[in-house]
């Protein structure tokens, strides 16, 4: 099992951290010159080449100074900020550069060495800080907050009540691992899993314009996919700070681009945008019906281009019987689907009914052979 380093504050410094006010002189213990990072922050293995975030004190200012605009503390007493994927920490020293009223806590989660040697200072010079050198991708990092009370002044909310004073925000990885954590993140919305158990805890997430176009992406886009529909079911999604701010990405972020044809590309070196989800009280996605949800989507994402009616025996043998249940003509116009829409061009409401059809079908398969549910790692 896994141990936890917690790195706090020694008392002395405590009256002056907290009195401090959003400044461009820090008193934070600084990151190596801009010309040195190569040097310092190497990228030459797969995992740190994939591995984005702000490099300039200016864009993470910017960015820092919008994430709370939409989502305020409910109180002076302040956010308690879970950050994942930090890197050296660019943008956790422009987060303690806001009031305690803003940012009561900083909660940091890196489990890289070389990054974590220009976190663990920030621990000693400001009380509000707690490192935890583990993985914003495991399932056991949160656990371990909830086991070592880091989330005890946490009050858990009814989920119609408004949001907690809980604000996760991240840096996506440019790789597979990142574009499974978001879906994971939103799939847990509806099952009030992870940290949705606080109650609609909003998310900010730093992204690449890759995953951004397909995570916003309405219907009858070309990019229109399974993640675009649970993303718009389950949560109000607005841009957590203008992409114009951290313009263009070679100035503003790190490591140096990666070479790619033109055009949207995994890689580094695309323009990066943030984005804030709170999670809508009322949920068009039923608790314990995201794995069928899920299935759905999946299987007829694999035919995006094509007709409903057509697509729709992807769902299992049989499947196309529900073409009748769907198209019924005795039925209201919004409880019918218009089966000759193609995959891509299906709202939110077209698959609620479509998943309501599944859900009720006695022939619907049972092994649903979801694979990556955002659950406790064996």
């Amino acid at each position: 099992m896994l141990s936890l380093r917690l790195h706090r504050l020694c008392a002395r410094s405590r009256l002056q951290s907290l009195a401090r006010t959003y400044s461009s002189q820090s008193s934070l213990p600084p990151l190596p010159p801009q010309e040195e990072w190569r040097k310092t922050f190497t990228y030459q293995t797969v995992a740190r080449r994939d591995r984005v975030f702000v490099r300039t004190p200016q864009a993470a200012r910017s960015i820092a100074q919008s994430l709370f605009t939409r989502t305020p503390a409910a109180t002076d007493k302040g956010k308690v900020v879970i950050e994942a994927f930090p890197g050296p920490g660019a943008l956790s020293r422009a987060l303690l550069e806001l009031p305690s009223s803003t940012v009561r806590k900083l909660i940091i989660l890196e489990d890289d060495p070389t990054y974590l040697k220009y976190l663990e200072p920030l621990a000693d010079a400001d009380p509000r800080v707690t490192v935890v050198p583990m993985s914003g991708h495991k399932w056991d990092t949160y656990s371990h907050l909830d086991e070592h009370g880091l989330l005890d002044d946490v009050e858990a909310r009814p989920w119609d009540a408004p949001i907690p004073d809980l604000h996760f925000v991240s840096h996506l990885a440019h790789n597979v691992y990142g574009e499974q954590l978001v879906a994971q993140l939103f799939r847990s919305i509806p099952e009030r899993a992870w940290l949705f158990k606080y109650g609609r805890v909003p998310m900010s997430i730093i992204m690449s314009e890759w995953v951004w176009s397909r995570l916003t992406a309405g219907p009858g886009t070309s990019r229109r996919c399974k993640l675009s529909v649970i993303a718009e079911a389950t949560a109000d999604i607005q841009d957590a700070f203008d992409p114009a701010l951290v313009s263009p990405y070679e100035a503003h972020f790190y490591p140096p681009p990666a070479v790619y044809k033109k055009g949207l590309s995994r890689k580094p070196g695309q323009p990066m945008y943030g984005i804030t989800a709170v999670p809508y009280v009322d949920q068009v996605i039923q608790k314990g019906m995201t794995d069928q949800w899920d299935y759905v989507l999946r299987r007829l994402f694999v035919l995006k281009s094509t007709v409903l009616k057509d697509a729709i025996s992807s769902l299992a043998p049989g499947a196309v019987t529900l073409l009748k249940v769907l198209g019924d003509a005795s039925l209201p116009r919004d409880q019918r689907v218009n089966v000759s829409k193609r995959i891509r061009e299906l709202n939110v409401a077209d698959w609620a009914l479509i998943h309501r059809a599944f859900d009720a079908w006695p022939f619907k398969p049972q092994d649903l052979l979801i694979g990556d549910a955002f659950m406790p790692e064996e």
